[in-house]
């Protein structure tokens, strides 16, 4: 009995969060975390965190757009972000004479402050436990689909009494696999405006170079403003409408911080997987991941050729290139810091132990024993299906010509037959629409070919043919695995990638579309389409069903066993708390990283002459000066980043950052590149999220921009 309690209590303390891991919900904090928090710094209580009677943090920290975080920072509705997070907004303000992207902008007044078409921001009024209202209809008898039908139409059933009660909109989400429901009141504004924006180089400054990178440099951050009717309600837009007041804004520290001080992130964290088995992590470590960074690096490294040699290509596919590079980073990132935790070996050992803490019980024993067979079953078929669906995406989906010619002329297709039978259809708008598309933009026919040579290269040297498309395996065929030849055949005999041929197609299309319909590179993409979409995707859906069910088993079971241990939800786009302290890290041997990046940095960085790292005179000019003001920290230097051991994901940038007294001190934007793993599993000795520091903020604000006007708002502690 001895041994058993021994390796209870170390399964205990290996499971047992540390202070800087998870993603808490609010409303939970003063059962769960409060007495953690306030041992590790934090003065305030968890109502001031939450709170739904008075005033309170939550109160202060909205859903921007449809996934990022903001925070309100003055009593006149005036809300800070990250500049990516505001980057679409942004632009879509933006035109050639007034480049707000490039240039930067600033409102030096209510009126000057810019509209933003379809902008919300959303708070959360409330979070109730829903679960046995949820349950409530479940039967003994029911099967999965009888179980899946029942919730679902709970779900419904709660979230139109509630919203008819209450006159707030409310959504209901499954936690921990579906153990537990929650259901969110929230509040959504219409009317939010642009206040201001620093450029490109400062808003943006490190760009591809430095994403994911610590040490870190960017100011990336922007500023809106919430309006509301007269009587501080959502309103659409309108000139009538006022800055909204909040229940709470958020006071500005300006004393900077200090390595081991207390911090917070409050924000809508996207989606993480911490309760995975050693099944799937040695999945996405071994396969999932190095088979889309090998994929994303050929595209990349095919392009990047291009963008060297010819200015006019590198501004054309600088954006896709970004976007290509953004998750082959994250998932590199990932893959490096699973491989250095030994996260598969740690997971076999918690399981291990699991099981063996049940020898008292023989019945649970057998049951655990029996799911994680079931689980390596799972997998074993999942795997396959899984490089499959992988192989689409980042392979063959990576060709624009195709995923424009099946996306474009399938729904052209579909919404002409609609139409030539007299039901109602799109096919005029989207017609009208697909024409606004040419000529093409930021597109190369021969970089394009290039790319399908590569893609159906490494296509044909992983999947094997039975398993193919077969129009695509067909054309394998035909040429005898010569993949020039086979891309020369398409590319020539198309319409979708030629200018003047699409052109002359849609203008004529709805009078030729049966010719159309017989353009090799079509029938080839839209084949490929409904091979993934009846073949493959539905497989991948019924294993996807089998393993939330197995992972809400086997979290229950943990729950049920580890009383005295505190479970955290995956984040799934909700409310969260995150705490941890300010660290420095060392990401290999003989690397020391400081906690903190100044502006020289900045500079130093300029002075290399790299795009990436280029800065407006007018910055430079102003540290020429050493015109810091007031927001230099006490050792002279003025602090533009510092990196903590908050537990965060995508969905946090643009959260609040805020030290033990609930003071803003930064605003979260990004992750170490090693970092990226606390996706699946969190390390503390990896795990870094990289914060600006509001002091550099509100510096650019007074001194770069001349907009000091905006902190008279605000409530700054110095």
């Amino acid at each position: 009995m001895k041994k058993l309690a021994l390796v209870f209590f170390i399964l205990i303390k290996t499971t047992q969060s540390i202070a800087d891991e998870g993603m808490w919900l609010p409303q939970l904090i003063q059962a769960l975390n409060i007495s953690d928090m306030n041992k590790n710094g934090f003065k305030l209580t968890a109502t001031q965190i939450y709170d739904i009677n008075k005033a309170s943090m939550k109160d202060a920290v909205v859903l921007f757009g449809g996934g990022c975080t903001a925070e309100i920072i003055s009593n006149k509705g005036l809300i800070l972000t990250n500049h990516h997070c505001g980057f679409s907004n942004i632009a879509a303000l933006s035109t050639v004479q007034n480049d707000y992207l490039k240039n930067g902008y600033w409102a030096m007044n209510n009126k000057e402050e810019l509209m933003c078409k379809g902008l919300t921001v959303t708070f959360i009024k409330r979070i109730d436990d829903v679960t046995s209202k949820i349950t409530s209809s479940l039967k003994p008898n029911f099967n999965e689909n009888q179980i899946d039908s029942a919730i679902k139409s709970q779900i419904k059933l709660l979230e139109t009494e509630t919203k008819k009660s209450s006159g707030y909109d409310v959504f209901i989400r499954p936690f921990f696999y579906g153990n537990d429901y929650y259901m969110f009141t929230t509040e959504t504004f219409k009317d939010v405006r642009l206040v201001g924006t620093p450029p490109e180089s400062i808003g943006k400054f490190g760009d591809e170079t430095d994403n994911w990178v610590w040490p870190r440099h960017n100011a990336d951050f922007s500023m809106f403003r919430i309006y509301a009717d007269k009587n501080n309600k959502p309103a659409e837009y309108s000139e009538e409408n006022v800055p909204y007041t909040p229940k709470y804004s958020f006071p500005i520290n300006l004393k900077g911080t200090k390595k081991g001080d207390f911090t917070m992130v409050y924000g809508f964290p996207g989606r993480t997987q911490e309760y995975l088995t050693s099944y799937a992590v040695e999945l996405l470590m071994k396969q999932q991941d190095p088979v889309k960074v090998n994929l994303r690096e050929k595209r990349l490294n095919i392009m990047e050729r291009y963008m060297k040699n010819n200015d006019t290509i590198r501004l054309m596919y600088t954006a896709k290139y970004a976007g290509v590079a953004n998750y082959y980073k994250k998932w590199s990132g990932e893959m490096l810091g699973l491989q250095k935790s030994n996260a598969v070996e740690k997971k076999k050992q918690f399981e291990n132990d699991f099981l063996n803490s049940l020898n008292s019980n023989p019945a649970n024993k057998e049951k655990y024993t029996k799911l994680f067979n079931e689980f390596k079953e799972v997998y074993l078929d999942y795997a396959p299906l899984s490089k499959q669906i992988d192989y689409f995406t980042e392979c063959l989906w990576g060709i624009e010509a195709f995923k424009f010619a099946a996306n474009t002329g399938l729904a052209l297709q579909t919404e002409l037959k609609k139409k030539e039978i007299g039901a109602t259809n799109n096919f005029d708008a989207l017609l009208k629409d697909t024409k606004k598309t040419i000529p093409f933009k930021n597109f190369r026919k021969e970089i394009d070919k290039e790319l399908c040579v590569a893609m159906l290269e490494m296509y044909d040297k992983e999947i094997e043919s039975a398993l193919r498309p077969r129009l695509l395996d067909s054309l394998y065929n035909t040429y005898k695995n010569n993949y020039k030849a086979m891309a020369d055949f398409l590319y020539n005999n198309t319409s979708f990638v030629d200018n003047d041929k699409a052109l002359q197609m849609f203008n004529d299309y709805e009078k030729n579309s049966s010719l159309y319909q017989r353009d090799p590179l079509y029938l080839v993409a839209v084949d490929i389409l409904k091979h993934y979409q009846k073949t493959v995707i539905p497989q991948i859906s019924y294993y996807d069903i089998q393993i939330n069910e197995l992972q809400k088993e086997y979290v229950k079971g943990l729950k049920e066993t580890m009383k005295n241990k505190r479970f955290y939800p995956d984040a799934n786009g909700t409310l969260r708390v995150a705490y941890g302290k300010v660290s420095d890290y060392s990401p290999k041997d003989g690397l020391q990283n400081l906690h903190f990046t100044t502006i020289d940095g900045i500079v130093e960085k300029n002075k290399t002459g790299a795009e990436d790292f280029y800065v407006k005179p007018r910055l430079l000019e102003l540290y020429a000066k050493k015109d810091f003001g007031n927001y230099a920290d006490k050792d002279g230097k003025l602090h533009v980043a510092f990196i903590a051991s908050n537990h965060t994901t995508g969905g946090n940038s643009g959260s609040p950052v805020l030290n033990a007294n609930g003071e803003l001190i930064g605003t979260n934007f990004d992750r170490n590149w090693e970092g990226t793993m606390s996706d699946i599993m969190y390390n503390p000795d990896f795990c870094r999220n990289i914060i600006l520091d509001v002091r550099f903020t509100l510096w650019i604000v007074d001194k770069y921009a001349g907009a000091g006007y905006l902190l008279n708002e605000m409530k700054l502690i110095k």
